[in-house]
């Protein structure tokens, strides 16, 4: 039976029609895609030649800087991306959506981008204003960036400020320690010392992260580094540096001249590794040595104690030890993870035997030191039970062999002094230790 044919009713809305997916997809280079700014991630990709153009031209205009930064041979493979905007390119990408980036500066560094991720081009915010964009802007979808931009978080600052590593400024209370000034005012000057010492390595520690971007950022491990991996913003990093130290250098004079003097020469020592001494083979041992030996000194000035040459020598060669150690775990686990060379180190993974020799010897050079001091007139004065220190020479045996066996079998990950305090063994041996010396008082 033949059905009648349907009248057209005005009442009846007409149905509305389904918009079409949107066939372009634009992503804000700044604030979305980047988890860095684009100027300080060109300058610092690589000081030296930076500061040699910006010296060659003559001037500091902000024209200057910007052809600088425009000219800056940047590693586009390893920015720190965000994943998740990374996701939904790829996801817009399999729809066959066009991509295009969205960056109102560095034109040819946006450009470098968008052909590694394998984007169809930049356009810039003025062409979308215009409307002279090559494609319509308002079917378009837009993944923009954050007005208020990247704000780190207390982990984050606490992670790049590496407050784990202030355990190594507890070396500041050994001179108090080991010369019986257990007095509530020599505490507080040590407790001083050690908030100086902090927050000048806490400034040290973000500037050499600034300075090696590029290589935290193809390490296994260093590539999690607030700043290698983008949750820190390195405009924050550059204001937090200067606070830092000049809160280091008001605690130090509330100590005394002499000790912001010592604070300084670890200050331009550590700045100096930062940028020369560490590509060194050996020197950055030696330094690294020093710097730990000059935390002590500092203790001593700012208790006010006079340093044991004894001390002296037995610390040197502790932290000569202890500093190859840290070479050769470094080179171990990049052996593990078939890693190269490092490119910013002087070493060869070849040389781990040698390194492991070395770290031995200045290792049993500290026992023997220690020994020698054991059985000498000094010890008489300050210890009515000496014969008891006899006892901490197996101790720092096993120390030593435990750390360098720990880091021939890549379990340790941290500097040997940080992994002291976090393997359970380690500290056992460092307690019985200090309980030993306080017996023999």
């Amino acid at each position: 039976m033949e059905q009648p044919a349907r009248q057209y009713d005005p009442s009846v809305p007409a149905p509305s029609a389904t918009p079409a997916p949107a066939r372009t997809l634009l992503i804000d280079l700044a604030g979305a895609l980047l988890r860095s700014e684009l100027a300080c991630e060109a300058f610092f990709a690589d000081v030296g030649r930076s500061l040699a153009r910006l010296r060659a031209g003559g001037s500091l205009a902000p024209a200057a800087l910007q052809d600088v930064l425009a000219r800056a041979d940047v590693d586009y493979a390893h920015l720190p991306y965000d994943a998740e905007v990374l996701n939904q390119a790829l996801a817009a990408r399999a729809r066959g959506v066009r991509i295009y980036l969205v960056a109102g500066r560095f034109a040819d560094h946006a450009a470098g981008i968008a052909a590694h991720l394998g984007f169809d081009g930049v356009v810039a915010p003025d062409a979308l204003a215009e409307g002279s964009a090559p494609f319509d802007p308002a079917h378009a979808e837009r993944v923009e960036g954050r007005n208020g931009g990247r704000r780190a978080g207390l982990a984050t600052w606490i992670k790049a400020l590496r407050v784990y590593q202030y355990a190594k400024n507890t070396l500041v209370f050994v001179p108090a320690i080991t010369a019986h000034q257990m007095t509530l005012a020599a505490l507080g000057d040590a407790l001083l010392a050690f908030l100086a010492f902090s927050a000048c390595a806490s400034g040290a520690y973000l500037m050499n992260d600034l300075f090696d971007l590029a290589a935290d950022r193809q390490h296994p491990t260093k590539r999690h580094r607030a700043l290698a991996a983008g949750d820190l913003p390195i405009s924050s990093a550059l204001l937090a540096i200067p606070a830092l130290w000049l809160f280091a250098i008001a605690a130090s004079l509330c100590i005394s001249p002499l000790f912001l003097g010592v604070l300084g020469a670890y200050l331009a020592t550590t700045i100096a590794y930062s940028l020369v001494l560490k590509r060194k083979m050996l020197v950055d041992v030696v330094t690294l040595a020093g710097l730990y030996t000059l935390r002590i000194i500092a203790g001593a000035v700012g208790v006010g104690v006079v340093l044991s040459e004894w001390l002296l020598i037995f610390s040197l060669f502790v932290f000569t030890s202890l500093a190859l150690i840290k070479r050769f775990s470094e080179l171990s686990m990049r052996q593990g993870a078939g890693l190269a060379d490092p490119s910013n180190r002087d070493y060869r993974i070849t040389d781990l035997q040698i390194i492991a020799a070395m770290a031995a010897a200045s290792g049993m050079n500290a026992v023997t030191v220690f020994s020698l001091y054991v059985s000498s007139p000094a010890v008489t004065p300050l210890y009515s039970r000496p014969w008891m220190l006899w006892l901490l020479n197996p101790l720092l045996l096993y120390w030593f062999g435990r750390a360098l066996m720990m880091a021939h079998r890549r379990e340790m990950p941290d500097d040997p002094i940080i992994y002291t305090f976090r393997d359970s063994a380690s500290r056992i041996t460092v307690a019985a230790m200090i309980c030993i010396m306080l017996a023999a008082i």
